[in-house]
């Protein structure tokens, strides 16, 4: 008996065993997949044409895995609290401890340990808690295919295709494994990102030979590559890593693209790991060669570099895109890649199609009309057989049509020429009672050119072209989309092609109307507002989209068609593209040019788009946007998915994005304020005085205690003015920040320190334990003075924010007090020494808020993106 479930894990298990073809190649003879009849291959898969049962999918499933070409982001509690230890100064100072231990200092070492730990769970308790919320969202916006399940058609998500399956294609979907066509109807695919072959290719069922390239396997459709064209049914053979695609993601190794936001933090990162390392590389060289303890002084110098570092930050930052994508889920966007929302926010170009954005998107057909403009039914009839006829990418223009005629039953199709963005056209083939015709539908001036004649014969020379771009342009300028309509008699022949699009009847047009949104002039001012200038680039009649911007209040700028970009060199392009607001009857290949070239001016640009044609420009855009109806390849190239096509919920997104991006910065502005003036105050103090100014422990103490706080920043209130206009990384900004309030850290640590010393002649405990007093409260309340360039007390923080600083300033006070302080080294304190620290806290809260003025009045301009010579390129 034939074992069909031996012979698929053979053929999956080899598929996955190599990335350069020799794992389709089958070492018993046989031949490879793409050169054995689609029957003996099913029987082969142990499939057939009505694809799998419920119950052996779900088998192939466990058996084969996911189909997924990346691993996924699998976040355990026990994994989230491991990765906390990544940091590696937790891991010296896990070390340091121990050594501690070791030379009999065990209860500075415990009490070390806890704090590490009480640290770590913090963090890992509220990441676990917004990677969990950002799963929940992710789920809502998988990609499904439609596949054969039980014999029926079933929607399943792509990670669930196994091999075997029976998978239905149509345009716009985007291919989910490797596998060979059973059925295809005019069906042609975009292969550019396996081949790089810039034009669809068509594919049809039948056998290749067994030596023929990627290329050349016209029976084969490969995950990554989308259908432009037509309709398929394929039969699944490998997925995941066993893929064509798979296998290039397994060798590259792929990262995601990197954002401005990434590369922001990266810069942090090295602006504040090397203060860091040169700080605590000082201290302890220094200590160890004056013959203090090494040790000890480990634990000191170790201990002063958590407390400068952002040890918190991954966990903010995790809590606070959760957050944010929570919140843009409730105004209806829906985001797919969470480092993705700070572009949102500083997005400031806005590039977007008309269709739905500023029109209402429901296409109404206006009428059908001879060359002379007189109305014909006939022209509807021609117009109602192409676009019912037709298997291509679909539009809201054929449905238009469809709705208002249909073809006569006894009309045959025999082919179809597809349409494609360089034509801008699309025929069938038909036969009618009067013979055989070539029925073509599609943008005015490219279907004009290859007419010859109108109805009756008559010669189309110069005078009537010139007659109808007349009557076309009239209609353009009332904002009324056309089509036109040509034919023309052939023989019945067994194939027909892009050659027989020649020596047309021009028979009429067919006119459609779509208005402008209620409220989107108003939708458009609050986003220009908001900074962000809103660019539309189409593929419609440049008298079309004038009339809709004129409607809509876009009235500055100028305008580009597609042909003049062609004429525009590259060096040129970035000045025209800033001066142009209008992009009229452009290409797919124009729309990322376009999106490139803005780009490279310095902006951060967004592109909404919804359609096959909309991916490149999706992919070279900072961030990219789709909606929920969109075809599978918008929504998969998506950054945010709309739950509504309107700009006023794009708007809502980029204040939420806005927002996330402000508390983001305020948990960095408070660690490079107080935190790094606290630190480089007792490095420096440690140098003269002949005790340290603190123990390892204490200061470890003094970091957690400050950073339960600022776990609010991530539901912070966010001052109005912070969302009125774009915000990027600015790290000579940061920089400029760590010096002035940081410098104004250490004055105030330094007159705390004389005072100490000067005035109560503080032994070491009382030192410290002042010392402690005094850093920490300085640290809670700077955090609600650098959180807004208000005034403080103009600005209400958030609750979680508010309320834990308020718990907080007491037991900073009580704790030199508690039971067991003597183990932390703490003593109480005289209450003049209280008062006077209570004094030093409130004048530099009033210092920091006097030196915001002058600061934000003389603020940096923000450096253009550092993408702009990538973008070049």
């Amino acid at each position: 008996m034939y074992d069909s479930g031996q012979e698929l894990h053979y053929l999956c298990a080899m598929s996955r065993s190599n990335a350069n073809d020799r794992a389709d190649r089958r070492t018993d003879g046989s031949a490879p997949y793409w050169s054995a009849p689609a029957a003996d291959l099913l029987l082969r898969m142990g499939s057939d044409k009505n694809g799998l049962s419920s119950s052996e999918a779900a088998d192939r499933l466990r058996r084969y895995g996911r189909n997924e070409t990346r691993r996924r982001d699998r976040r355990t509690p026990l994994g989230v609290l491991l990765r906390q230890f990544s940091n590696p100064l937790l891991l010296v100072l896990l070390f340091a401890s121990a050594a501690s231990a070791l030379t009999g200092s065990w209860i500075e070492s415990i009490i070390v340990l806890v704090i590490v730990a009480l640290t770590v769970s913090l963090g890992a308790a509220r990441e676990i808690g917004a990677y969990r919320a950002a799963a929940a969202l992710e789920a809502r916006v998988q990609t499904l295919v439609t596949a054969l399940r039980d014999g029926g058609a079933v929607r399943i998500p792509v990670a669930e295709v196994v091999p075997g399956d029976v998978v239905l294609l149509s345009a716009g979907s985007l291919v989910p494994a490797d596998g060979v066509l059973i059925e295809a109807t005019d069906f042609h695919v975009n292969e550019a990102a396996l081949t790089g072959e810039s034009f669809p290719i068509q594919k049809q069922p039948g056998v290749v030979e067994a030596g023929a390239p990627l290329g050349a396997r016209s029976n084969c459709v490969f995950l990554g590559t989308n259908v432009r064209s037509g309709t398929a049914r394929f039969l699944v053979v490998s997925t995941g890593l066993g893929t064509q695609y798979g296998a290039i993601a397994r060798r590259l190794r792929t990262r995601p693209t990197e954002t401005e936001f990434d590369r922001g933090i990266l810069r942090f990162g090295y602006l504040l790991t090397s203060v860091m390392v040169v700080m605590t590389l000082a201290v302890f060289v220094i200590h160890v060669l004056r013959g203090r303890p090494p040790i000890e002084t480990l634990l000191f110098s170790v201990a002063l570099a958590v407390g400068l570092s952002p040890e918190l930050l991954p966990a903010i930052l995790s809590i606070n895109l959760a957050r944010g994508a929570s919140q843009m889920a409730t105004a209806g966007v829906l985001v797919r890649r969470l480092q993705a929302i700070e572009n949102l926010g500083s997005m400031d170009v806005l590039c977007t199609d008309k269709t739905g954005t500023l029109t209402e998107g429901v296409v109404r057909l206006e009428g059908s009309y001879g060359p002379d403009g007189e109305t014909l039914t006939s022209v509807l009839d021609l117009a109602g057989c192409n676009a019912a006829l037709e298997t291509g990418i679909g539009s809201p223009l054929d449905d238009a049509i469809v709705a208002a005629c249909k073809p006569a039953p006894a009309v045959q199709k025999l082919a179809e020429i597809p349409f494609d963005f360089v034509r801008r056209r699309v025929s069938v083939v038909v036969r009618e009672a009067q013979g055989v015709r070539l029925v073509t539908k599609g943008a005015f001036e490219p279907l004009l050119a290859i007419c010859s004649s109108l109805p009756g014969g008559t010669a189309l020379d110069g005078a009537r072209r010139a007659e109808l771009e007349r009557r076309f342009d009239e209609w353009g300028a009332r904002g009324i989309r056309v089509l036109g309509i040509a034919s023309r008699d052939l023989p019945e022949r067994a194939s027909y092609s892009r050659d027989d699009e020649r020596d047309l009847t021009f028979e009429g047009f067919v006119t459609f109307s779509d208005r402008p949104k209620p409220g989107v002039a108003g939708a458009l001012a609050d986003l220009a507002r908001l900074g962000v200038s809103v660019k539309i680039i189409t593929g419609d009649n440049r008298l079309v989209a004038r009339q809709v911007a004129d409607q809509v209040g876009l009235t500055e700028g100028g305008l580009l068609t597609g042909a003049e970009l062609d004429d525009i060199s590259d060096e040129a392009l970035p000045r025209e593209v800033e001066r142009a607001r209008l992009f009229v009857e452009v290409d797919p290949t124009q729309k990322e040019r376009v999106i490139r070239a803005l780009r490279h001016s310095g902006h951060v640009v967004g592109f909404l788009g919804d359609g096959v044609n909309d991916a490149p420009a999706m992919h070279a855009a900072d961030t990219s946007l789709s909606v929920d109806q969109a075809v599978d390849v918008a929504r998969e190239a998506a950054d945010f998915v709309l739950l509504e096509r309107d700009l006023d919920v794009i708007r809502r997104g980029i204040e939420e994005g806005r927002r996330t991006f402000a508390n983001s910065m305020k948990y960095i502005l408070t660690t490079t304020s107080a935190n790094l003036g606290n630190m480089l105050s007792m490095a420096l103090a440690s140098l003269f005085l002949p005790f340290l100014p603190l123990l390892a422990s204490q200061i470890l103490l003094n970091n957690f205690l400050a950073d339960v706080p600022a776990l609010g920043l991530a539901e912070d209130r966010v001052d109005p003015e912070m969302v009125e206009k774009p915000e990027r990384w600015n790290i000579l900004f940061i920089g400029r920040f760590m010096l002035v309030f940081g410098v104004l850290s250490s004055v105030f640590d330094f007159v705390t320190f004389g005072a100490l010393l000067g005035i109560f002649h503080a032994p070491p405990a009382t030192f410290r334990t002042g010392w402690f007093v005094e850093s920490l409260l300085t640290e809670l309340l700077v955090a609600l003075v650098v959180r807004t360039r208000r005034p403080f007390f103009r600005s209400l923080p958030g609750p979680f924010l508010f309320w834990a600083t308020v718990a907080l300033i007491p037991l900073a006070f009580a704790l030199p007090y508690l039971p067991f302080a003597g183990l932390m080294g703490f003593v109480p304190l005289p209450l003049p020494l209280v008062g006077m620290l209570v004094a030093i806290a409130l004048a530099y809260v009033v210092s920091a808020e006097l030196a915001k003025i002058p600061f934000y009045r003389t603020r940096p301009a923000i450096p253009a993106p550092s993408h702009r010579a990538e973008s070049a390129a």
